[in-house]
């Protein structure tokens, strides 16, 4: 047996982790929860820089991802507004919002119809052999 074994009588829950994320026709990612934070991030700190700040990532790292989805897609995803005086800044698209929405909706489903099966797998035949 691999790992700890589990003592007669203690109960244990089990979890499954899944990741989603969508690919081209190459395997190059486009889109996955990561990219899906930092729309969300920039949405409500208004800029690339306050919502790196915010994920504790590079400003570089951050605008790679987006660079790299707004040329799979074609499309961008975001409104730059240059700095200076007034500052600068960053609006998403109408795309980038329904990338956000439809990717959210995509990502609860899987993660919930994945749950449900799993446990209903585990519970059935595995659980109930520990």
């Amino acid at each position: 047996m691999m790992g700890k074994e589990i003592p007669a009588g203690k109960e244990t829950s089990f979890f499954i982790r899944s990741k989603v994320w969508i690919e081209d026709g190459t395997g190059k990612v486009i889109f996955g929860l990561g990219r899906f934070r930092i729309l969300l991030a920039i949405d409500r700190c208004g800029s690339i820089n306050a919502a790196a700040k915010e994920l504790k990532m590079g400003y570089r790292a951050i605008w790679g991802k987006i660079k790299a989805t707004e040329e799979g897609l074609g499309q961008p995803l975001l409104v730059r507004n240059a700095g200076g005086a007034a500052g600068g800044g960053s609006q998403l698209t109408p795309l980038a919002r329904k990338l956000i929405h439809e990717f959210g909706k995509v990502h609860s489903h899987v993660l919930g119809e994945s749950d449900s099966f799993f446990m209903g797998v585990f519970e059935k035949k595995i659980k109930k052999a520990l």
